[in-house]
């Protein structure tokens, strides 16, 4: 992997600095997660409930921002499985509020799913940045 974040420090100097690193990785994340969000309700509403689909979604995109935080932002070694629990504790609060959010945007206001999904996006980054920060990826001093 240091290969790797030296290609990328050479190509893109402003991802020297942890905050940067956590927009750009975080742009990414949020466009997968919004991405497997919609693209799974369009393929199974008719047959499962939006509820189940937001789970379904929230367990894809945090496993996929997990390792990318991992790797490419907060750069720990080890304890994967432990920050791993770690990270569905801080998801864990986001993602009832996302579920919730879907569920009361979509099927009460009656708002379409790529709105609603986006609304919710804001809520959710704020909440993953200061959990991850200090708490998932915190190292003891």
């Amino acid at each position: 992997m240091t290969k790797i974040y030296k290609i990328i420090e050479k190509w893109f100097p402003f991802l020297l600095d942890k905050r940067a690193r956590y927009v750009a990785v975080g742009g990414f994340n949020t466009v997968f997660g919004y991405s497997v969000t919609v693209g799974l309700y369009s393929l199974l509403t008719p047959r499962f409930h939006i509820g189940a689909i937001s789970i379904l979604a929230n367990f894809l995109g945090i496993t996929v921002s997990f390792v990318t935080y991992k790797l490419f932002v907060f750069r720990t070694s080890g304890r994967w499985l432990h920050e791993y629990f770690r990270s569905y504790l801080v998801y864990g609060s986001a993602a009832v509020v996302s579920t919730g959010s879907l569920w009361f945007l979509v099927n009460v206001l009656g708002l379409v799913i790529w709105l609603a999904q986006g609304m919710v996006v804001i809520l959710i980054v704020t909440m993953s940045y200061i959990g991850h920060n200090f708490f998932t990826f915190r190292r003891a001093k």
